[in-house]
């Protein structure tokens, strides 16, 4: 399967406890922060949730 490395690009405050939830559930905490995913369909379903608020890119 594919990768993905996803990066925080915008800060959560002011968000909505949803979309804080599902940064953390992503690994994200600050701005700047890179984790790795698999590219699974909870997976994309989640980065398309708070995709305002990251960059997405394949590994």
């Amino acid at each position: 399967m594919k990768k993905i490395r996803v990066t925080q690009i915008k800060s959560s405050i002011d968000r909505s406890k949803r979309q804080k939830d599902t940064l953390i559930a992503l690994g994200l905490r600050k701005i700047n922060g890179k984790a790795e995913h698999t590219a699974t369909p909870q997976v994309l379903g989640m980065v398309a949730k708070v995709s305002h608020l990251i960059q997405v890119e394949e590994i």
